[in-house]
């Protein structure tokens, strides 16, 4: 027998995740309307930064779930607006990769430190191990997630 008060705080998890999900979703459209920028181009510029080398449009479009062609017309769009540079890749030169522009993203930096020292404060009455247990969930969560992607995009779309 599934223990009540468990069930509750399940649902009550539940309820909070998808409004969190939806809040940083419109947070993430907010950002971008302020750049002047697609909310995807914010997150593909976010990836980008996290990555120590520069990355093809292939493997953009891999990251983000877009096609080839898509990805290639975003970063069309962060080129025009000055957050990347394409350059031919020294050790294939059929290859062209995808490098930020460090000026630009700065700005962008910028916006996410001023913003993020209020979401900083989400963290602050946590003690050290609860901050292992949210870093834990949401390693978690990024797996997961990624998993349920490639479900999702090998299933057939509903009619």
């Amino acid at each position: 027998m599934r223990d009540p008060n468990r069930a509750r705080l399940y649902e009550e998890l539940s309820s909070e995740s998808r409004r969190y999900l939806a809040a940083y979703v419109l947070f993430n459209q907010a950002v971008a309307d302020h750049l002047g920028l697609h909310p995807t181009d914010v997150q593909c510029l976010s990836l980008l930064t996290a990555e120590p080398e520069p990355l093809t449009v292939k493997q953009i479009a891999g990251m983000t779930g877009l096609t080839t062609g898509s990805a290639t017309r975003l970063v069309d769009r962060l080129e025009r607006a000055g957050y990347v540079t394409r350059t031919p890749d020294r050790q294939d030169r059929r290859r062209v990769l995808v490098t930020p522009v460090p000026e630009s993203v700065a700005r962008v930096t910028a916006l996410w430190d001023d913003l993020g020292q209020t979401w900083q404060t989400v963290f602050d009455d946590h003690s050290e191990d609860e901050l292992r247990v949210i870093t834990r969930h949401m390693r978690r969560a990024i797996d997961i997630s990624r998993t349920q992607i490639e479900r999702l995009r090998a299933m057939p779309r509903p009619d």
